[in-house]
């Protein structure tokens, strides 16, 4: 039987493969977006069907993913205690100092004490001229799923590291969130000073951020203002922000060093499943559909593979590199974007989108997500197993480049069907 299996199987990826050139020849690629994956139509109606059911490309700002720490949580305090620490806009205060213990040489620095520190209505002035929009995944480096999508919004750091009249010794910033003033709940990152000062890669800024698609950060999201970090996990933009020290010291402080993390990698690309059918019957076309992470590295494709659950993996191939598997479908820029943004649409100046047109500049945006959907031709009763991955633009697929679980979570997912 497993043997009749196998070659139905062998067959099915032939037949597959024709199956999906067949709808590419049919439809057609995204029209005119650099970098776009390949597309097929049109869709049968069942995985139609199931495309209309994904989520919103963007998540509502109330709807997010919460892993915030602390005891209490901060953002479950009383309104009267948010006020009396600074988490509401009226109350924030920002202190930049230089580090006591190692220096930078400042020729201002600015702090509660003497009330020099940064309020929120002089970061809404610095905004009338610096502000920046773009599109993040907020995402945790030990999670196997998005926290959410967003358009955050924010100052560059930068602009206000200048206004320190910084000139020299400074190689990194620290920065903390408010943690109930207790030091052993303290939470902390930090960033090499080029980083901030400037966008390799064609990146966005690293940002002081107090919107998220176009709604104040609630305190839930880390209001009134919290760094964002465009190319990392979810510890590097820390929430409640309420310090930044300049440093001359060369190594990190960051919380997450102190769980053996990989603190210095950036977001990794991987796919995922978000409906797949558990139970079919012999012969039936499996619709299924997913999301993808674009990390630093892009994706190119998204591919699937099912195989019998009895299928392990080979010593000589354990990401299986060598598995025979299929393309899927990248879903295109949506008509309506989602996230509570008003008509759905992308707000004008936002990072990575075409001024005049309003569309994304490439596809799939990096830094961001994608959506994904198959068409898998039905195969015989048996138990098997599903399998999905990335392509990154430079051909390694996941979790290759960087397999190892502590520079972020990239590992192939195993989804189990029943044929019967």
């Amino acid at each position: 039987m497993m043997d009749a299996t196998r070659r139905f199987l062998s067959e099915h990826e032939f037949l597959s493969r024709r199956f999906f050139l067949s709808l590419g020849a049919a439809g057609a690629v995204l029209a005119q977006i650099p970098g776009t994956a390949t597309a097929f139509e049109p869709r049968n109606a069942v995985l139609e069907s199931a495309v209309t059911k994904l989520e919103s490309f963007l998540t509502a700002p109330d709807k997010f993913r919460d892993v915030s720490r602390g005891t209490p949580l901060p953002h479950k305090l009383s309104d009267e205690k948010k006020s009396e620490v600074g988490l509401t806009r009226e109350t924030w205060r920002l202190e930049v100092v230089s580090d006591a213990e190692h220096p930078a040489k400042l020729g201002q620095q600015f702090q509660k004490s003497d009330g020099t520190a940064l309020d929120f209505a002089g970061l809404m002035k610095l905004a009338e001229t610096h502000s920046v929009k773009f599109p993040k995944v907020m995402t945790c480096l030990n999670i196997g799923c998005p926290l959410g999508m967003g358009i955050w919004e924010g100052v560059p750091l930068r602009e206000i590291f200048w206004r320190t009249g910084a000139r020299e010794n400074v190689r990194r910033v620290y920065y903390e969130g408010f943690h109930n003033d207790d030091p052993k709940q303290l939470f902390r990152s930090s960033l090499p000073i080029g980083r901030v000062l400037e966008d390799p890669y064609d990146l966005p800024p690293v940002i002081l951020c107090y919107k998220v698609n176009g709604e104040w950060l609630s305190s839930e999201r880390g209001g009134p203002v919290r760094i964002v970090v465009p190319e990392a996990y979810g510890f590097k933009s820390i929430k409640w922000l309420s310090k930044i020290t300049l440093t001359n010291l060369a190594h990190s402080n960051d919380t997450y060093a102190d769980g053996n993390n990989d603190i210095d990698s950036p977001l990794k690309s991987f796919a995922a499943t978000l409906s797949v059918p558990n139970i079919v019957t012999p012969g039936e076309p499996i619709p299924v559909t997913g999301y993808a992470q674009v990390g630093i590295s892009g994706v190119s494709k998204v591919q699937i593979w099912l195989a019998p659950a009895s299928t392990e993996k080979s010593k000589d191939d354990p990401y299986f590199q060598q598995a025979p598997w299929s393309d899927a479908e990248v879903l295109p820029p949506p008509s309506n974007w989602g996230g509570n943004l008003p008509d759905g649409q992308i707000p004008p100046g936002t990072l990575g989108f075409d001024p005049v047109s309003g569309k994304p500049r490439s596809w799939p945006m990096r830094l961001a997500k994608v959506h994904w959907a198959a068409l898998i031709p039905g195969v015989p009763a048996g138990d098997y197993k599903l399998r999905c991955r990335t392509i990154d633009e430079k051909g390694a697929g996941q979790p290759l480049p960087r397999p190892f679980r502590k520079s972020g979570h990239a590992a192939i997912e195993e989804v189990s069907i029943t044929v019967k």
